[in-house]
Parts: C-alpha cells; sequence; structure tokens
C-alpha cells in the first residue's frame, strides 16, 4: 500500500509533466508557430522573423532578471522606466559630445543605481516591491523627459545602428541574438545550477522559513532589483540604438509585456516556482502574438487588448494545470480503509458449518 502511495504522488509523474504549465506554453508556441507559417502571408519571410525576434529582444532581456525577482517573490514595474531613462541619458550625453564608448557605460551605471534604489526601499525600510516601483515608474520617467524633453535623438555611430537592428550574414536572427544567448545560458546556470538560485525558490516559497535556514534573504533581493536595474539599462541602449532613437518616452508601456510574458511562461506571482526555459517560452509566445496581429493589421490598442487577456490567462493558467495535478495524483491513491479491511477479511478465520452437528 505505501508503495502504491508513494507512486501516485510523486512528482514526476506522467499527468505532472504533461500539465505543467511551462510544457503547455512551449506548445502553444510550436502549435503558433506551425499555424503562422502555413496561414499567415509574410510571417515565414526572413525579414519578417528577424523583426520578430529584434522587437521581443527587450521583452527578453528584461524577463531574464525579471523571472528570477519574481521566483523571489518580489517585482519590479519600473524597469520600462529605467530603460526610458537610460535612453535619455544617451541622447542628452550624445548631444553633449561624448563619445558613445563612455556613454554606454554611463547609462549601465545609471541603471545600477536605480535598481539598487528599488532594492534599497525594499530590502531595508521594508516596503512593498509593488507599491515601491510604481512610484519610481512616475519618478523615473519624469526625470527621462526632464533630461532630454521632447527631443528626438537619431544620429548615432552606423556601426552601433547597424548591430542593433542588422542580421548575422544571409540569416534571419539578428545580431544582437548572440548576446541575449550568452545572458540566458548564464541566467539559467544562475537560477537553476547554483545555491543562489536554488535559495531563490526557497525565499519566494517561505521568506521566513528561508531565514531560519540562513539565507541573506535581503542581500539576495537586493542583489536582484540591481542586476535588474543594469539589465533595464542595457534595453534602454539596445533600444534607442535598434530603433535609431533615442526619447525619453521609450519604452512606455515595457514593463506589462515584460510581466505579462514572465507570468504566461509559469512563474507564480507569488513566486517559490517557475523555470526559465517558461518564462523564456512565455517571452516569444507573447511576441510571436504580437507580430502575427501586425500582419493581420490588427489595431495596436487591440494588441493591448490581446496582452491583458494573456496577463489574466497567465495567472489563472499555471493555478489551473497544478489543480489538474493535483486532483489527478488524488484519483490514483487507494483509500486505506479498503486495503485494511480487504486484509482483515482475508484474515478472518472460516468457520466450517458443515461440520457442526
Amino acid at each position: 500500500m505505501r508503495e502504491s502511495l508513494n507512486r501516485a504522488n510523486r512528482p514526476t509523474s506522467r499527468v505532472n509533466r504533461v500539465v505543467r504549465w511551462d510544457t503547455v506554453v512551449g506548445a502553444l508556441l510550436i502549435v503558433l508557430l506551425l499555424l503562422s507559417f502555413s496561414f499567415v502571408d509574410g510571417f515565414g519571410n526572413a525579414l519578417n522573423l528577424s523583426f520578430l525576434i529584434g522587437n521581443t529582444l527587450p521583452i527578453a532581456l528584461i524577463a531574464l532578471p525579471m523571472t528570477l525577482l519574481v521566483v523571489s517573490g518580489e517585482i519590479d514595474l519600473s524597469v520600462a522606466s529605467t530603460a526610458g531613462l537610460s535612453g535619455a541619458v544617451m541622447g542628452a550625453l550624445w548631444n553633449q559630445g561624448m563619445t558613445i564608448e563612455t556613454i554606454i557605460p554611463v547609462c549601465l551605471l545609471l541603471g545600477v543605481v536605480c535598481g539598487l534604489v528599488n532594492g534599497l526601499l525594499v530590502t531595508r525600510l521594508g516596503l512593498p516591491s509593488l507599491a515601491v516601483t510604481i512610484g519610481t515608474m512616475a519618478a523615473y520617467r519624469g526625470i527621462a523627459q526632464i533630461v532630454l524633453g521632447s527631443d528626438a535623438v537619431t544620429d548615432f555611430p552606423t556601426q552601433y545602428l547597424d548591430f542593433a537592428a542588422g542580421r548575422l550574414g544571409d540569416t534571419f536572427l539578428p545580431q544582437a541574438f548572440l548576446p541575449f544567448v550568452v545572458l540566458l545560458a548564464i541566467a539559467a546556470v544562475v537560477l537553476h545550477a547554483t545555491p543562489f538560485g536554488r535559495s531563490l525558490f526557497a525565499v519566494g516559497a517561505s521568506e521566513e522559513a528561508a531565514r531560519f535556514a540562513g539565507i541573506r534573504v535581503r542581500r539576495q533581493k537586493l542583489i536582484l532589483f540591481t542586476v535588474t536595474g543594469l539589465m533595464a539599462s542595457l534595453t534602454g541602449v539596445f533600444w534607442a540604438l535598434h530603433y535609431a532613437s533615442a526619447r525619453y518616452d521609450n519604452a512606455t508601456g515595457l514593463e506589462l509585456s515584460v510581466v505579462a510574458a514572465v507570468l504566461l511562461g509559469g512563474i507564480d506571482f507569488d513566486g517559490g516556482k517557475g523555470t526559465l526555459g517558461g518564462a523564456v517560452a512565455g517571452v516569444f509566445l507573447l511576441g510571436a502574438s504580437q507580430n502575427v496581429m501586425s500582419l493581420m493589421n490588427v489595431s495596436a490598442q487591440s494588441q493591448i487588448v490581446v496582452t491583458g487577456v494573456l496577463l489574466v490567462v497567465s495567472v489563472l493558467g499555471p493555478r489551473v494545470a497544478r489543480q489538474i495535478a493535483v486532483v489527478s495524483a488524488a484519483r490514483k491513491v487507494v483509500p486505506c480503509g479498503s486495503v485494511v479491511a480487504g486484509r482483515a477479511h482475508a484474515a478472518e478465520p472460516q468457520i466450517d458449518t458443515a461440520s457442526r452437528p
């Protein structure tokens, strides 16, 4: 009986693997791509595929640290404003005559400062990250407008514009895709193959228990917020070069797409659950959906509505999938009472009524 119970409760059961939300999202991405190649005019064009990946990279870059942050039970809604501030500073410094080689490190350092401010407010003052980053989202965007005003800076060096928007040889892959793959590999190793990454799941599941286990929770969260700010500023630099325009309102609304993609990929909003692979699948599912809608001449407003719907689905979907797995596993459990009763009946002495006088 114990063996049957253990077998039914194993987390690696076939049913659990099938209904894992990140597996579902990966399957949906494959189905969407197959249908799009078959029925959407222009989708399989090399130029369109390059646009798809290039336009999705800003979401993907920020989604890497955001995944780790949400796994730990926190969130950063100021990432788009940090990217916009980075782009605004980039444009302002370029107008002042600084070289791009000097400007980029300054912008990255600015992102570190923005992330550090968020992290200190959350970890040292104990403020909720949702409220803090809503506040800094407005503050950073306002500073960006002060720095650059309504100007648009477009005359960046050609070699940098070509790198951000160009393709690898005759392929459809953007040149910037290779650095993203390197960053993805680093994030995957950190989250899934290091003590630091494994401890993030513990922190997200129960912060108090993680502290009792000796995990330096505040230090880890401070690191995550700082890295998220760094990646957001890197995204701001990439955005300005990719679209050849530095404006204070660059990347406006990008935080919604990032959060929707991460949650769509199966990262639990409450923390403690999820995989980086699922988050990346969610990113490209969202990016492919937006690309298909653009090819089908769906309005930008309707695309925002679809993104909002996907955000709701991303919260409900993983919970439904886990509930299905729990119910399926429970049905496989053999009732203890029936087993005991069966054994008692088998052991009950049989009375030979025919031998009675």
